[in-house]
């Protein structure tokens, strides 16, 4: 009982640490489109190998959660624990601007998984759906030309967002044959996504400057499912076939808008507002969320290597909020990665134990964004090499052992074409990971 008790305490703790964090985790302009940036939903194991998953399920030989697809829920035989952080740092460039840099940090997920059967689990936790981050400054005169530093006919347009939306899942999977496992998650999407607009004229202090916040409230439920075909060459040889995708449903979302106005004081800092010109509460609305499907391939020997790839469509031309498409294009990624481990078995050498991974993502992103400079729309794509290590902590006894995965990714999206922004980023994610054999009965000889 008192395991049970410190199982779902962990549990309720990451919730609601989780849950209540409200900074942003990403400062990028390109998030402002759509839901913000959408995580790939992949833990640091997978993350390393590109973000390979349809097709993945025990990593090495031993269980490892994979929500993206719950089919490999019934893969996995021993209680597992995986906990996360995250650091990223991105770099931004736009011909003739001066480029900046910001970083985020944070605690990224909290997944548990815990065997039913012989071959079926139970898998829950908390995971980031999307991230929400940007803010740039528009400078013209109030005849719209440009405008200098000391220019009392200068107006600053300001344009700032924040927020994210988390996503709390609960799955079941099951290996119903010897060859075929099929598993669904249900999840909770909730959080909130703000978009500020702000109007300044910094030199005139007691000019009336004003601000439109825009902040929508979203929670809703989301289904994934997914099936796996595993073929077995030998005991530790495997050819992994897997589809999954997340469903087209609906979430809830209700909007408030205000608009205020506010001063600058001699120093050049806002002032509390003045007045609320506009405080209103919309009506709750509809959010339609996007078909995703998910293709995998991957070849294992359990002990010396595995390798895989990913095809994913996303069908985000579909994305509707309030009844409005968001005027995003359906998203193509591709995924291929794999990691190797020298000598599984070494005792006198830890290095040969490690499993060293690489992988690469090449995505054709929904992002169909206006160019500043004319001449209609350009598809934002994006690349990135990953790379990472999975280094067990030893002691290591009847299956039960103790690991860190480390995973790094660098990457660009974008370009400076058309007047466009350019984006360079390092990701760096950190897992705890622990397969134990909780809620088992002891017995003696």
């Amino acid at each position: 009982m008192i395991r049970y008790t410190k199982f779902f305490i962990t549990f309720l703790l990451a919730v609601i640490a989780l849950g209540a964090r409200s900074q942003s985790t990403t400062s990028s302009p390109y998030s402002r489109y759509g839901l913000g940036d959408i995580n790939a939903g992949v833990l640091p194991q997978n993350a390393a190998m590109g973000g390979i998953s349809t097709a993945t399920n025990l990593i090495g030989g031993f269980s490892s959660i994979n929500p993206l697809n719950p089919a490999s829920y019934g893969s996995i035989y021993i209680t597992t624990i995986d906990v996360g952080l995250f650091a990223n740092r991105l770099s931004l460039s736009q011909t003739g601007q001066t480029g900046g840099s910001n970083g985020n940090f944070g605690l990224s997920h909290i997944t548990f998984a815990v065997p039913v059967t012989k071959h079926s689990a139970l898998s829950f936790g908390l995971l980031p759906y999307s991230q929400l981050g940007y803010n740039y400054k528009q400078t013209l005169n109030r005849g719209f030309g440009t405008a200098s530093p000391a220019d009392t006919n200068m107006v600053n347009y300001v344009y700032s967002g924040e927020g994210g939306l988390s996503k709390a899942y609960l799955g079941y999977g099951i290996k119903l044959f010897k060859h075929l496992s099929i598993g669904a998650n249900v999840s909770y999407i909730f959080g909130q996504l703000k978009h500020t607009q702000t109007t300044e004229f910094p030199q005139l202090a007691s000019a009336l400057n004003t601000s439109i916040e825009d902040n929508n409230s979203i929670s809703g439920l989301n289904y994934d499912y997914g099936v796996q075909y595993i073929m077995d060459f030998s005991l530790k040889r495997h050819l992994v076939l897997g589809y999954s995708a997340s469903a087209s449903s609906q979430l809830n979302s209700q909007s408030s808008y205000i608009v205020s106005q506010y001063t600058f004081d001699q120093n050049g800092v806002a002032n509390l507002p003045i007045d609320s010109l506009i405080n209103q509460q919309s009506a709750k609305t509809k959010i339609q969320l996007p078909q995703i499907n998910h293709f995998g391939i991957s070849y294992q020997n359990d002990d010396k290597f595995l390798i895989g790839a990913d095809y994913t469509i996303g069908k985000w031309s579909n994305l509707t909020i309030g009844g409005t498409n968001q005027g995003l294009v359906d998203s193509k990624t591709l995924r291929v990665g794999g990691q190797y481990i020298p000598n599984i078995d070494a005792v006198g050498n830890y290095w040969s134990t490690i499993e060293y991974r690489l992988g690469l993502v090449l995505d054709q992103t929904y992002l169909n964004v206006n160019n500043p400079t004319g001449g209609g729309l350009t598809n934002i794509k994006s690349q990135a090499v990953t790379f990472g290590l999975g280094l067990r902590l030893r002691p290591y006894y009847q299956n039960i052992f103790y690991k860190i995965n480390v995973s790094g990714e660098v990457g660009q999206r974008g370009t400076l074409s058309n007047g466009l922004v350019k984006e360079n980023y390092f990701t760096l994610r950190l897992g705890f990971m622990i397969n134990d054999r909780w809620f088992q009965k002891i017995k003696f000889d």
